[in-house]
Parts: C-alpha cells; structure tokens; sequence
C-alpha cells in the first residue's frame, strides 16, 4: 500500500515532445484502459469512450489537424504545418478520451464529464504505475468542431483530451507548483 501511496506522491507528466519508443503493447495498452475505466460511475452509464492512435494512424491524423490548422489559420508557416502535422507522433500511442453524456433525470451532464475526466486521471496513474510517461493534453482541436467530425463523434460526445503514452526520454523534473496549503481552506 505505501508504494501505491509514493507513486501518487510521484507521479508526474511528462512532456510529449519528450517522450520516446517503446510505448505499451497491446495487453499494457488493455490493461490500463481497463483501469481507466474504474472510476466514479453514478448509475453505471459509462459516459465516456476511447479512440485508440497507434502505429499509422497517428500520422493519417496528423495531416488532418494539419490541414485544419491551415483553414483557421491562412498565414501558417510551413514549420506550424509540420508542427501540427506531427503532433500525433511524439509518443508511440495516444488515447483519446471521449465524454459521452447519457441523458439521465438523476445524474447530471457536468457529473458525467467529470467521471471522464477521472478516466484520464486513471490513465495517467496506471500507466506511471507500468514504468510509462505520459501526459493528457486538451489542445485546440480538443474543442474543434471539424475535427469532432473527423473523429465521427456524436452529438451527444466531446473530446475530454488525448492522452499520450511512451518510455521518458528523461525523468520529468519538478516544476513549481502551487502550495497545498494555499489550496485549503476550512469552511467556517
């Protein structure tokens, strides 16, 4: 139980563009999925789902936050272009994580997205529990609707964010962080 505790003391992101290969195989990948998925679940709705990048896919999706980036922005660079378009390619396996709100007369959207926002939570703790970097990012095209479509989401789904997944380059460092106590107050 303390080497659980230590971890969750540790656990830190790190940064895509500092990750390397390998990232989980497929049984990791299985794994940590199904520990994402043991999170608080008001009325078991599930309201969340998975899109799985691996392999080519990361580069086929690249080219479309690429040319989508290009249509929001007509005086990119070549080298934004290429930015966007590898952005997939900084870890060997990208989750994205979508809320699926079910309508419910007892259990609200907000607690729904929530819950899958505790499946990204998840994900990074099991796979820092494997000996895996990570990170989850909610970048400009978490939010797009064109590229909602191009991942065929419903109208009932969002994007929660995209969690990468691959070996550390080099350990993460400590970065300031906020004082826990600043973070607590006591309700008088």
């Amino acid at each position: 139980m303390e080497e659980f505790l230590e971890l969750l003391e540790k656990r830190r992101s790190v940064v895509a563009k500092e990750m390397a290969q390998p990232g989980p195989d497929a049984d990791q990948l299985q794994r940590i999925l199904r520990i994402a998925a043991r999170v608080p679940d008001h009325g078991k709705l599930a309201p969340w789902r998975f899109i799985i990048f691996s392999g080519e896919a990361r580069t086929a999706f690249g080219q479309v936050l690429a040319r989508r980036h290009e249509e929001l922005n007509p005086e990119t660079t070549p080298e934004q272009t290429a930015l966007e378009a590898g952005r997939f390619e900084r870890a060997p396996v990208v989750v994205g994580v979508v809320s699926r709100v079910v309508e419910h007369v007892k259990i609200p959207e907000w607690e729904q997205v929530l819950s899958a926002g505790a499946v990204c939570q998840n994900i990074l703790v099991a796979a820092s529990a494997m000996g895996f970097a990570s990170q989850w990012l909610t970048e400009w095209y978490s939010y797009d609707g064109e590229i909602a479509k191009s991942l065929k989401l419903a109208e009932n789904e969002r994007m929660v964010g995209f969690v990468y997944l691959a070996s550390a380059m080099s350990p993460p460092g400590e970065r300031a962080r906020p004082v826990l106590e600043d973070l607590i107050s006591e309700w008088r």
